[in-house]
């Protein structure tokens, strides 16, 4: 009997695991939800006066100021190359740059003011320190001269301008003329401005327009230039020698800036000869002339050297405007006068560069070649005038500036020893090498 009863039991302990299982799971969810629960309820009840810590993580990027394009990286260094347009104020903002930057380093001392002379092409070198704020900013605004910016604080920089050792060697040009003088500079080896300046030197004695011919010759001792080792361009003509139609003239530059002959005679006259860079002569003084606006005979007292409209005209002396106005003739014209006894005129500019009363120095820009007034084409009608009566421009007889000063005399002359000794040598190997 006990036995069978046992057999028909059911089997209580499968029974209480299934259902173990299933009374945990349901225990651990609703402990869940219990525990979201009260956390919910914590974060929408704060109690005053209780610290609750706060869990915050920090995207660490660098924050840009709202004014510049972009701050500079740590250690950064730029360059920036000055475009069209360009001023201070807009290069550091676009180097990432503040307006305050900017202010600070226009007040870097009087050298700063190098800054506002900034000319398209020219670059400015940038190094920062680790927080993007200027240590340097170096402006190369010549082959021998930079300007070096220098932060001491955030607000305070100063400023220094450092100049290169340039050192200087003679080299030598020498031509003989067979088409013309330009043509032979250029087959000597000389630049256009060299050219220029050595006509330039010699222009008191020789009418380089209408003098010049074949068989004339030039020989020339000018400096080139070299900054570490670099060269750099030419300096100026030292010595220099040129026989026109058979008639020497020599040129020594001496420490005054000046040119002298041997024999200490200044190269300069009180006037210039012509004071336009012209083409050529297109009327010559003379009593009587067809005027070709007029249509009928009559005198031309001066010169008209044809040249392009807006060519550069300068003052042929040194002297005080006189007089500068428009009219119907003459277009826009300069008179100046010089001393008691000379006065020069200028006609038809396309536009006047002084003012009546001016002083004037020789050289200087006075007006734009053009075609105002009575003219048939651009050209400048240049007038002389000596006590009152015209003279023609390119035969009268030019005072003579001063002569070298009685103290300088004794080096110059040893100077232009030693200047010719070396023209000469020069001369001696060049023709040695021809033959």
């Amino acid at each position: 009997m006990v036995s069978q009863t046992i057999k028909t039991l059911p089997k209580p302990h499968k029974i209480s695991l299934v259902a173990l299982i299933i009374i945990v799971f349901i225990l651990t969810i609703s402990m869940l939800f219990s525990a979201d629960a009260s956390r919910h309820a914590t974060s929408q009840v704060l109690q005053p006066g209780i610290k609750y810590p706060v869990d915050l993580v920090i995207d660490e990027t660098t924050v840009r100021s709202s004014n510049v394009e972009s701050a500079p990286s740590t250690s950064e260094t730029i360059s920036y190359q000055v475009k069209s347009g360009d001023n201070l104020a807009k290069i550091f903002k676009h180097v990432g740059l503040s307006a305050s930057d900017t202010y600070h380093v226009s007040r870097a001392g009087k050298d700063a003011k190098k800054l506002l002379t900034m000319m398209p092409g020219e670059f400015l070198n940038f190094t920062f320190d680790e927080r993007g704020k200027i240590n340097t900013l170096i402006y190369e605004y010549s082959e021998t001269e930079t300007l070096i910016i220098t932060r001491k604080s955030d607000d305070d920089y100063t400023s220094m301008i450092a100049t290169a050792d340039v050192y200087s060697k003679p080299t030598f040009a020498q031509g003989e003329i067979e088409s013309s003088f330009w043509n032979a500079g250029i087959k000597a080896g000389m630049t256009d401005n060299k050219i220029m300046e050595l006509a330039d030197i010699f222009g008191w004695d020789i009418d380089f327009a209408m003098e010049i011919r074949a068989g004339d010759t030039f020989n020339v001792m000018y400096e080139e230039r070299y900054v570490n080792g670099d060269f750099i361009g030419f300096g100026d003509i030292l010595a220099a020698e040129f026989v026109n139609q058979g008639e020497v003239f020599q040129a020594i530059r001496h420490t005054d800036g000046s040119y002298y002959a041997p024999n200490g005679r200044s190269m300069k006259k009180s006037f210039l000869r012509a004071p336009v860079n012209f083409r050529y002569i297109s009327s010559n003084f003379t009593k009587k002339r067809y005027h070709p606006v007029q249509k009928r005979w009559k005198a031309h007292r001066g010169t008209d050297y044809a040249a392009p409209t807006g060519t550069p005209v300068v003052a042929a002396g040194k002297g005080r405007v006189i007089k500068s106005t428009y009219d119907k003739f003459n277009g826009h014209h300069v008179f100046i006068q010089h001393g008691d006894r000379y006065v020069t005129k200028y006609l038809h500019f396309s536009k006047r560069k002084v003012k009546n009363g001016e002083i004037v120095k020789q050289g200087q820009v006075i007006g734009l070649l053009g075609s105002t007034g009575m003219s048939s084409g651009p050209h400048l009608h240049y007038e002389f005038l000596v006590d009152g009566v015209h003279r023609n421009p390119r035969t009268v007889t030019l005072p003579k500036a001063e002569p070298i000063d009685k103290n300088e005399k004794n080096a110059f002359m040893q100077l232009t020893e030693q200047r010719l000794v070396l023209l000469n040598n020069n001369k001696r190997i060049m023709l040695a090498s021809i033959n």
